[in-house]
């Protein structure tokens, strides 16, 4: 059979038609380039800088300051919080509140005079190998001050959670934030449009179901299979890659439900704009990305600049990958958790609230 120009012309024309017409393809074409160059371009940041830091100075004395700000002055950390021991620091370490913490000793003046041990300490969170690997990098900077015979380097690194640095321990935990935001929300998205191109919103019309019982009974299946999810994941890191869990199951069950709540709910909202299957697959892949890139679970959330902090403060991943890793990696609890809790809570009432307005029980 020959090829007709013609013929190929005019389906190519009609694609063409359709996809003008076709609003949120036509909007990705260039939407998806345009995002993801200004993610990769100013977001996502390997040179890690401005690590939040505590600083328990037990020497008080104008030299243990001028550590301090020398310190401060490489940009790596940024000293956020002042205590008065290391063990304080320590407990911080475990909040997810710092990443490094600086211990002065009280005989720093002596040390510094060179008796031939380190003249502080580093505490650090190698959870995260990139972030251990920036605070090793201060453990070799030159000491104003200092005796010139001193051997020794001017900072001890005790790295906590992950002294082997291996990267399964830091990035399996953070797959099941990962994971669950993908299916979870690619299940729910499709869930109302599913209903509409099946025609079974005309057995909803005839009904008394009301639109909250819809929502709710469309996200409870998906609660259990997102606990499936996280056991899985969570037993192949400790069977395979030797994953710890140092918290209490109970803490992740409670975070993990509360995460996969407002994940659905995101998935429903979706499934009130999205008007075919199609159109809401890709919207779940459009706001999966900058979640995935912008939550912590790859590049360090610190070495981010404010303006992506503050967009990702307002994702649901960003909390789980902080909950989930503080729990499994550092053994904290939920009083300690609360405040990646509560956003969780306030993501679910919001995204609910809007795809209840959105949704219409009706075939128009």
């Amino acid at each position: 059979m020959k090829l007709s120009i013609t013929r190929i012309g005019a389906i190519a024309s009609k694609e063409f038609l359709h996809l003008r017409r076709d609003r949120l393809t036509g909007g990705m074409i260039a939407g998806i380039p345009i995002m993801m160059t200004l993610l990769f371009g100013f977001a996502i940041n390997q040179d890690v800088r401005h690590l939040h830091a505590g600083l328990a100075d037990l020497a008080n004395t104008q030299a243990s300051r001028a550590l301090a700000a020398d310190v401060v002055a490489t940009q790596v950390v940024d000293i956020v919080e002042h205590r008065a021991t290391a063990a304080e620091l320590e407990e911080l370490l475990v909040r997810g509140r710092i990443s490094v913490g600086l211990v002065i000793p009280a005989d720093f003046e002596r040390r510094l005079a060179g008796s031939g041990r380190p003249i502080a300490q580093l505490l650090v969170d190698g959870g995260d190998p990139i972030v251990l690997g920036a605070a090793r990098g201060l453990a070799g900077m030159p000491i104003p001050g200092a005796a010139a015979s001193r051997s020794a380097e001017p900072f001890a690194v005790r790295a906590y959670f992950n002294p082997e640095r291996r990267s399964s321990i830091h990035i399996v935990p953070g797959l099941c934030g990962v994971i669950l935001t993908l299916t979870m929300t690619l299940f729910t998205s499709i869930a109302i449009v599913r209903e509409r191109e099946h025609g079974n919103l005309e057995l909803l019309i005839t009904t008394p179901v009301q639109t909250l019982e819809l929502m709710v009974g469309k996200i409870v299946p998906y609660v259990l299979i997102g606990y499936l999810q996280v056991a899985l994941v969570l037993t192949l890191g400790a069977v395979l890659f030797e994953v710890p869990f140092r918290g209490a199951v109970l803490d992740l069950v409670v975070g993990a439900g509360v995460f996969v709540a407002a994940t659905l709910t995101l998935g429903l909202f979706i499934s009130t704009v999205a008007t075919t299957q199609f159109q809401a697959f890709q919207l779940t892949f459009v706001t999966f990305l900058p979640q995935m890139l912008l939550s912590g679970f790859m590049f360090p959330f610190d070495g981010m600049p404010r303006p992506a902090q503050i967009l990702a403060e307002g994702f649901p991943l960003t909390h789980f990958v902080r909950i989930v890793r503080a729990i499994v990696l550092r053994g904290a609890d939920l009083e300690q958790l609360r405040p990646e809790i509560w956003p969780l809570g306030v993501f679910f009432v919001i995204a609910m609230s809007l795809a209840m307005l959105r949704f219409r029980k009706r075939l128009d």
